[in-house]
């Protein structure tokens, strides 16, 4: 509601004199009055007109204030509108009916104007840093996106020209040793290492711009699971054990796109591979998988998590983990994988963390999905 602009309330009672004198009071402080004698009226003007405020007298024939109030709720056009109950009832029971119903308030029978204006006060300032509320999340939303492009603009070109660098480079070798077959066999399998990079690259940043319109459907979670590590050994070609510790049930199931899950996931596994040091034998590089229902921040989430006890997450990129292109490992071409993942979880409103282990070496990431 801009601040050049009048308020509107909408009067709805059946006593045209309490009505008048609301009208009277309002408008002498500068809002505009809209009334209604009935709640079928008030629903009719709402349809056209949507106020800042609604007062509204319980006790009506035909449709009293408590249907009223819950057809304004049903509404997604209405549902937001304060409601402020005019009741005639001072019981405790009375109130509680009003709020149970909706409204953000009552007032009481015979009306204090003075009163009335305070409360009408109250929630249109309550109403005021409720929007402005709203426009400075989308603003903060709007910086954060802009941010995050920039951020992936200058990741891809820097990661881009890297990889170019190297095809360059081992392009020159070969022009120069032409002669030796070894050189020129092992410059090639280098260049062809980077562009399949750069593949990889572009195609990440198609899943970016894909998540948000996946189609989802219900599917077990142990299944998914054991896809998704059938995957990650596939795709990475790597020979991990991963030791499955599992609290759910076989039938366990969440509504998922198997393919952004399996991905996610094997975005995980993979990180948990890497996490040793190079040269590290397969089989002392232990991963394990534990998975349960957790209702630990509200309503009911299937928890996944990866464990390793790798070298662990160093200080300088703790902060900045999730922001593209930020890697601990030293090679180029890496590091949209927690991004993607972290965005696309957080579209199915999800989450995925990862936090360095408090029991020892290695690092813990986890994934929140909606049950």
């Amino acid at each position: 509601m801009s601040k050049r602009q009048k308020p509107k309330i909408l009067v709805v009672d059946d006593q045209p004199i309490n009505i008048k004198l609301l009208q009277r009071k309002l408008e002498r402080q500068g809002m505009d009055v809209l009334v209604a004698y009935n709640g079928r009226e008030c629903l009719k003007i709402v349809e056209d007109t949507i106020p800042d405020l609604i007062l509204l007298d319980i006790m009506m024939p035909e449709m009293d204030g408590i249907e009223t109030c819950q057809h304004l709720k049903a509404n997604p056009q209405t549902e937001t509108i304060p409601i402020i109950f005019i009741t005639a009832k001072a019981s405790k029971e009375g109130k509680l009916e009003g709020l149970d119903a909706g409204a953000v308030d009552y007032i009481t029978k015979p009306i204090d104007l003075d009163e009335t204006l305070a409360r009408v006060r109250t929630q249109l300032r309550l109403q005021d840093m409720f929007r402005e509320n709203l426009e400075l999340q989308e603003r903060l939303g709007d910086v954060r996106k802009s941010a995050a492009v920039g951020a992936i603009t200058q990741g891809i070109a820097h990661n881009l020209n890297n990889l170019l660098g190297v095809v360059v480079g081992y392009l020159d070798l070969i022009k120069n040793g032409y002669n030796s077959p070894d050189m020129v066999q092992r410059s090639v399998l280098l260049m062809d290492n980077a562009i399949n990079r750069m593949v990889n690259i572009i195609r990440q940043l198609g899943t970016i711009a894909n998540n948000e319109r996946v189609e989802l459907a219900s599917h077990p979670v142990p299944e998914l699971v054991d896809n998704s590590i059938e995957r990650f050994k596939d795709d990475y070609e790597v020979p991990a054990n991963v030791e499955i510790l599992s609290e759910l049930e076989p039938d366990t199931k969440i509504s998922a796109n198997a393919e952004t899950f399996e991905i996610i996931l094997g975005k995980l596994l993979i990180n948990a591979w890497e996490s040793y040091e190079k040269g590290t034998d397969d089989e002392a590089r232990p991963i394990q998988l534990t998975a349960r229902i957790s209702r630990d921040r509200g309503p009911a989430m299937v928890e996944i998590k990866v464990i390793d006890r790798g070298t662990g997450i160093s200080a300088d990129v703790t902060d900045t983990l999730f922001e593209p292109f930020i890697t601990t490992k030293t090679s180029v071409g890496r590091g949209m994988g927690l991004t993607i993942a972290r965005h696309t979880m957080r579209n199915l409103e999800g989450e995925v963390t990862v936090k360095n282990n408090t029991d020892g070496p290695g690092v813990t990431a986890t994934i929140l999905h909606p049950v």
